[in-house]
């Protein structure tokens, strides 16, 4: 948490989490007394409209995420969008986002990169694949631990059981670890060790 990210929660009418439970006890934690209102994927689609007209209007909102940084793989995009469509002033502070310290300490090349997120679980899974079997930049990807083995070894089956992965998890928290080395390797030691946590996944590109 920075200075400036305190003094904007403490400033603004609102702020929007997807959990207000997690975020309150944040806040809480850093005596904000700022009221809180729910807004995560299963709602901003209804909310966007409204929100707009309430910015428009004066009120002025800060949106969090429960982990991470908003709209990379989390809501804030819409909402986002229709600020700039509507000539509203979006500002976003500096935060956590957990591809950046996974891409870096990964020793993979990092100076060219493509950020896939959580791939499709099911219709265009495979189409996605087959496509990234030939991308030659460094790939990250967030999966979750009960996915993980699975995603692995479609890697594995797509891109070769010898192409170099970092997969890190619980980045910034107290069990942080990255395990690297080849495909094969990692999904062995995660098939012998359960995965626990979020997870980041880091694959070298095609050479």
């Amino acid at each position: 948490m920075t200075l400036r990210a305190i003094k904007v929660l403490k400033e603004v009418d609102v702020v929007l989490a997807e959990d207000t439970r997690t975020s309150g006890k944040l806040l809480k934690h850093f005596d904000i007394g700022t009221p809180l209102q729910s807004h995560h994927m299963h709602n901003e689609h209804k909310q966007v409209e409204a929100l707009v007209q309430k910015l428009k209007g004066g009120v002025t909102y800060a949106l969090i995420s429960d982990a991470g940084t908003p709209a990379i793989s989390d809501p804030g995009f819409l909402l986002t969008r229709a600020c700039v469509e509507n000539h509203i002033e979006v500002e976003c502070l500096p935060g956590a986002t957990a591809f950046v310290p996974a891409l870096v300490n990964s020793g993979l090349p990092n100076d060219r990169f493509v950020f896939e997120g959580f791939l499709p679980i099911k219709k265009g899974r495979q189409t996605r694949l087959q496509q990234l079997a030939e991308e030659s930049r460094t790939m990250v990807f967030y999966e979750s631990p009960h996915k993980l083995l699975k995603t692995l070894a479609q890697f594995v089956e797509y891109f070769g059981e010898d192409r170099p992965v970092s997969v890190s998890r619980e980045l910034t928290k107290l069990y942080e670890e990255t395990v690297r080395g080849t495909l094969a390797e990692v999904l062995q030691h995660f098939t012998d060790k359960p995965p626990k946590g979020e997870f980041v996944v880091v694959v070298g590109g095609k050479k």
